[in-house]
Formats: structure tokens, C-alpha cells, sequence
């Protein structure tokens, strides 16, 4: 573990993209442009200036190709594979952590003053755990895809990693959990997750068939990603390898407000008629 007592500390937060839009200007933030090795035009013109200004996640080490059904995890691993620093981390172009509390949207973005002084301390940075009520993380993915992705991920882990069965299975009947691939983690422990979580996520590639399958629906690694996040922090937490101290939530800020108005029928649906998601809210 990083025993490094005195900053400062280096952080590279990936700012995942796939369309033109603002990005904040601390110098923390690393705009990426994802899925880039799927573009059929390959020229900037779309992106004009952000195209020839920012990264690409097809670049170095990557799995750009694999953007459709990996979503923003190919920026997860590009980060992982390509960027020196301290503590690395991961959002999206319209979901950001929240700092100090501004008039201005934009400014009330976290910056790297607001969390220089818990750097060494707080080895990982989550959004607030989503909570369902009527809804266990297991029921809540089977409602909105396929309960066999999670059976098959289970199964997984008992061949592969059957330590993390018991966190596995609290998990599947946890009624909140930490969403949308979004973290800020020390490089280290950033290094055993993602070497843990791709093995995983390589292995479903092959069992899981995405064929005949939505734009939305075989989005379908990203999705158990989340799931995976949850059973990954849970065993290190038991195993004494993370203490809870360790961790620090911090609020989420969205650039564009969400549509609850949308996403609420949506979910009730799901849940009592079977309907499953057609995209995302």
C-alpha cells in the first residue's frame, strides 16, 4: 500500500466522453474521448477543437474496441494502463463529484484543492451508494436485463475467485450500492481492482453473447462492472485489506438535470411488468 506521507499527490481524473461538450479546466481532469477506434470518420471535424486537443482511448494499451459493450470502462482501462499518478480516477462528461458548494455550476465541480488534504488518508473516492428499497442489486439488474449475467458472473468467481463468494452473495441481496463506475482510487489498490475486474470481465466476454441485442441493452460489461465494484470493495472491507475510514463518498453534480419523470415509471415498470430498460435516463 502507498505509504507515501507527504504530498503532494498526483491525480489524473479521466473525464470520459463520446460527444462535444464543456469540460472543467482543473488541471486534475484528463478529458478522454471514448469508443474512439469505433468512429467510422476519423477525422476531428465533430469534435473541432476537442478532437485534436484531447486524449483518445484508442492510444497505447487499450480496448477502444470494445466501447459498445464495455461502455466507459475502455477509459477505465486506458487510465489504468497509461496514466501516471498518485490516484487515479474516473467520470463522465455529464456527471461529475461535487465540491465546494458554488453559484455556478461548472465551478462547483470538485477540484483538487478540495480534496488535497485527505490525499494518503482516504485511499478511495465513491459517489454516495444508490439506494432501491424495493429493489435488491440482484432483482434490480434482472428486472432491467437478464438475471443469467449474474448467475454467470457468480459463477465465475466461484472457479476464479470463490474467496469472494460470501461478498458476492451479500451483494446480490444489498438493497444500495455504489453506481455508475465512478471512483477516484489510489494507484495501487487501482492496479489490483482493475487486474481483478478485467480478468473477470474478459472471461463473461466469451460466455455472455450480445447478438441481436439494443444499443442499450449490450451495454451489458459496463452494467455488471457496477455490480462487480460492489463485491470487489465488500471483500477487501471483510478481509481488513480496506478500512471503512479509508473510504470517502462524495456528493455527485449533474451538468443536465435527471429525468426522474422518466426514470421512476421506467423503474416501476421494470419491477412489476417485466418491461426492461430501453435506455438510459
Amino acid at each position: 500500500m502507498m505509504q507515501k506521507s507527504k504530498g503532494p499527490f498526483k491525480v489524473k481524473i479521466i473525464v470520459g466522453f463520446h460527444k462535444p461538450y464543456w469540460m472543467p479546466t482543473d488541471k486534475m481532469y484528463l478529458p478522454l474521448r471514448l469508443g474512439a477506434a469505433l468512429e467510422e470518420d476519423d477525422s476531428d471535424t465533430r469534435f473541432g477543437k476537442m478532437g485534436a486537443s484531447y486524449e483518445r482511448d484508442d492510444t497505447g494499451d487499450n480496448i477502444s474496441g470494445l466501447n459498445r459493450t464495455f461502455c466507459e470502462l475502455t477509459g477505465l482501462y486506458w487510465a489504468w494502463k497509461n496514466v501516471d499518478a498518485d490516484y487515479i480516477g474516473l467520470v463522465h462528461y455529464r456527471r461529475y463529484f461535487k465540491g465546494r458548494r458554488k453559484k455556478n455550476l461548472s465551478m462547483s465541480i470538485l477540484k483538487y484543492e478540495d480534496i488535497k488534504d485527505r490525499l494518503g488518508t482516504v485511499k478511495i473516492f465513491l459517489p454516495p451508494k444508490r439506494r432501491y428499497f424495493i429493489e435488491t442489486l440482484y432483482s434490480h439488474y434482472a428486472h432491467t436485463h437478464e438475471a443469467d449475467h449474474l448467475k454467470i458472473t457468480r459463477a465465475v468467481l466461484a472457479k476464479k475467485y470463490p474467496q469472494y463468494l460470501p461478498s458476492c452473495d451479500r451483494v446480490y441481496h444489498s438493497r444500495s450500492g455504489y453506481m455508475f463506475n465512478m471512483m477516484i482510487m489510489e494507484k495501487e489498490l487501482l492496479d489490483e481492482y482493475c487486474s481483478w475486474l478485467f480478468d473477470i470481465l474478459f472471461i463473461l466476454k466469451d460466455k455472455i453473447s450480445t447478438e441481436g441485442l439494443s444499443d442499450y441493452q449490450r451495454r451489458i460489461f459496463g452494467r455488471i462492472s457496477e455490480i462487480l465494484n460492489n463485491i470487489w470493495l465488500d471483500h477487501q472491507i471483510e478481509t481488513g485489506r480496506i478500512k471503512k475510514e479509508n473510504i470517502r463518498e462524495l456528493p455527485l453534480i449533474y451538468m443536465e438535470k435527471p429525468k426522474w419523470g422518466e426514470k421512476i415509471p421506467a423503474f416501476l415498470k421494470a419491477k412489476f411488468l417485466g418491461v426492461k430498460y430501453t435506455r438510459s435516463f
